[in-house]
């Protein structure tokens, strides 16, 4: 998978690459997904993924919070609780969003969200887990921008 941080770059309104994610989008407050946007689209991209993902937590593997892919080429935000598009189950099993929820006194949890520029839309059924969904995107990237935020409970 290409790893080109190029001209495509992603922010949040509600938090600085970085910084601390408001308790808004956590499991402590209403567990809204974050509004995202992104600029710099590079040419060839057809369709957009988006990988939202802890690898702080407490299990192989980290924790998978939000899976979506199938974002037209022309899409370039997310509004909060966006469900416009097509989305493969978290860690816990279910379709959408999963917030942030660390262990209490386990420390800084630091979330990833992976925005992937693809030059196609992977042909995937909605119940597909991470590695599944990585392995279907790996040869379609052609760049990927990362936001980071932290968290933690208590």
């Amino acid at each position: 998978m290409k790893v080109n941080l190029g001209t495509l770059t992603i922010a949040s309104p509600a938090f600085e690459h970085g910084e601390r994610i408001p308790d808004h989008h956590t499991m402590a407050g209403e567990s809204a997904s974050p509004a995202l946007s992104w600029s710099g689209v590079p040419e060839g991209t057809v369709s957009f993924a988006l990988l939202a993902h802890d690898p702080d937590a407490p299990m192989v593997g980290g924790f998978t919070h939000w899976i979506l892919w199938d974002i037209p080429a022309d899409v370039t935000s997310l509004e909060e609780n966006d469900q416009r598009f097509t989305s493969a189950v978290n860690a816990m099993g279910t379709p959408g969003w999963f917030p942030p929820a660390p262990p209490p006194g386990h420390g800084d949890h630091f979330y990833y969200f992976h925005l992937f520029a693809l030059s196609g839309t992977p042909e995937l059924d909605p119940g597909v887990d991470a590695d599944t969904f990585l392995a279907a995107i790996e040869d379609l990237v052609i760049e990927q921008a990362r936001l980071v935020g932290v968290y933690s409970s208590g």
